[in-house]
């Protein structure tokens, strides 16, 4: 099982360091929030992207891809109703997959629940058709690319649009495409009321990246769920791809949260049947 990390963990690191470190803990994976180098990813050079790949390289790392795609951007929108919107986000989610391709990665992770809430007047339903025209003209481009979108479930707490993983399944069926499919998230998953081991055999054709995490917003192994039997789960419906390590609450420390996540991956990766 290949554990990654996510680059805004490190927070004011400098990114060789941070790189290093992550190495040092044992991760072999970076993934990056597109923000951390810029808040508009037009204005990332070539130069930059070039030198922070090597970063990743020098350290002994691999890119994962992207996450937090249209956090802290402005006019994008995926479940608008209006056509130009739709078309400006699309055309971003090409850039984003452009620069996930510089970077050596592949996978991009839809989450970003500000720019993508329901807005007033808009059903589930129009969501999910307005979201899936987005995504849909993005895709002839990531083919070109070799990105995958993967389409992130929520909970409640953090927005109104997918907030299930059966929703998200329902996303990736609109959009028809082998470039678009699934992403689950541990912390999201524990708002849904069956054990998360269940909802990942559910869904299991359709996922293609993992955020591991605890529903206290700390890393894996810092609060009450047990990853025991999701990484058995994983293991048994034989998930080729990352369990990337992403929490939103700083306070232990850079150190603590990745050092301490990793270790508890890896013990429980210990106690896991054949």
């Amino acid at each position: 099982m290949k554990f990654a990390i996510c680059n805004e963990t490190f927070q004011d690191w400098p990114f060789d360091k941070a790189f290093a470190f992550a190495r040092e803990c044992g991760y072999t994976g970076i993934e990056f929030a597109p923000y951390t180098m810029h808040k508009n990813v037009r204005e990332i050079p070539a130069e930059q992207r070039q030198r922070v790949r090597q970063q990743v390289q020098d350290a002994g790392l691999e890119t994962v891809g992207l996450h937090w795609l249209l956090a802290f951007t402005e006019g994008y929108y995926l479940t608008s109703p209006d056509v130009e919107t739709r078309r400006r986000t699309s055309d971003y989610l090409i850039e984003l997959g452009r620069l996930c391709h510089d970077l050596g990665g592949q996978i991009l992770v839809l989450g970003s629940p500000q720019q993508r809430n329901l807005l007033p007047g808009t059903s589930h339903e129009q969501g999910l058709e307005f979201a899936a025209d987005v995504i849909r003209h993005a895709m002839p481009e990531f083919v070109e690319l070799g990105a995958m979108l993967a389409v992130e479930p929520l909970s409640p707490q953090e927005g109104d649009f997918l907030q299930t993983a059966d929703a998200g399944v329902a996303l990736v069926d609109l959009v028809d495409s082998p470039n678009c499919q699934l992403h689950l998230d541990v912390k999201a998953m524990s708002s849904e009321g069956p054990p998360i081991d269940q909802i990942v055999r559910d869904h299991a054709e359709y996922i293609i990246h993992f955020h591991a995490n605890d529903a206290n917003l700390r890393g894996p192994g810092m609060g009450e769920i047990d990853f025991v039997p999701i990484l058995q789960t994983l293991r048994d419906v034989d998930y080729q791809g990352w369990v990337s390590v992403e929490v939103f609450d700083y306070e232990p420390g850079v150190e603590s949260l990745a050092l301490e996540s990793i270790d508890y991956l890896r013990k429980c990766l210990v106690e896991l049947k054949s």
